[in-house]
């Protein structure tokens, strides 16, 4: 298998960036990669072949033995080349509607933290800390949260390199609260760019909206009908043995989310995720506030509790 090789120059640094940025010259193009900047190396051919060695024991009956460098090996794959494994996690984490993240970062304490908050909410995370392990494995990760400073290429120019193959969401941070880097980072291809100090509660937000806005929700507008219980989705309408029933916008998303499949036990992670658009675990008491309005409402047998696992519809 051919493998990618990233050339970049460290000539491009955000200093240079920053100069060109404050003080522009007339005329002047803007800065783009040259086409060498990317070149592909060929695997290195083999040096030498092993061929099968016959071995006949006086005994034995002649048998063919395989040399040991010639049988399958399992190798396991790197954080410099996760092609392999990182792809059938993906896919499994895709299969399963789970985000995964790559955070990039030179600093190992930083990464580890953000790789340890992120997991908590139910994200799938790697880390690598360089630019150049960035590029060759960010294509099998959703989302990459990337550290502007790097200890071997200018992040910017990893960003741009990133931005180029796709529209993946990628979230920039940065160490200095400046305009000028917000606006490098920005014009470089990421979606968002964050302080190394904010806090968690405001990365998982920043977090949510991107991905809100790369993968938009798509819009209710079918009608369920649970005799007695009908539920408009394009009038955003609820009516009881005929009677309507006033629910603010939350209540009738939660109706609805349990409605659409009301023979499965959805988790209060997964109604949090699909009704408010986040994974905040602390937040999932507003759950509970929301089914006791709903109950109210409606009945207490509508919606059942399944205890240590989540809430279903039920039939009033």
């Amino acid at each position: 298998m051919t493998q990618m090789t990233y050339q970049v120059p460290r000539t491009g640094t955000r200093s240079a960036h920053r100069a060109r940025a404050c003080h522009p010259v007339a005329g002047a193009a803007p800065a783009a990669l040259t086409s060498s900047a990317v070149t592909a190396s060929p695997a290195p051919a083999a040096t030498g072949t092993l061929t099968p060695t016959t071995v006949r024991p006086a005994s034995v009956a002649p048998t063919t033995v395989r040399p040991a460098a010639l049988r399958p090996t399992a190798v396991p794959p790197t954080a410099s080349s996760p092609a392999q494994g990182q792809t059938q996690t993906q896919a499994q984490a895709q299969g399963s509607g789970v985000v995964s993240v790559l955070v990039v970062a030179g600093d190992a304490a930083a990464a580890q933290l953000r790789v340890r908050d992120l997991q908590r909410q139910g994200y799938t995370v790697s880390s690598v800390d360089t630019g150049a392990k960035a590029l060759a494995a960010h294509q099998s990760y959703d989302m990459v949260l990337l550290d502007l400073d790097l200890p071997d290429l200018d992040g910017l120019e990893v960003c741009r390199l990133i931005r180029r193959t796709g529209d993946k969401p990628i979230i920039s941070i940065a160490t200095r609260d400046t305009e000028l880097d917000r606006v490098l980072a920005l014009q470089a291809g990421a979606d968002d760019c964050v302080l190394a100090s904010c806090g968690i509660r405001e990365m998982l937000a920043r977090i949510e909206a991107v991905l809100r806005r790369a993968h938009p929700r798509p819009q209710v507008s079918h009608t369920i009908s649970l005799s007695p219980l009908h539920i408009d989705g394009t009038t955003r309408e609820v009516r009881l043995d005929g009677r309507p029933v006033v629910l603010t916008a939350k209540e009738f998303d939660l109706l609805h989310t349990l409605a659409a499949d009301p023979k499965t036990v959805l988790s209060r992670k997964e109604l949090m995720a699909r009704v408010w658009d986040t994974t905040w675990a602390a937040s999932t008491r507003t759950i509970d506030t929301h089914v006791s309005n709903l109950r109210a409402k409606l009945g207490g047998k509508w919606i059942i509790t399944v205890h240590g696992v989540g809430y279903r519809l039920g039939r009033g």
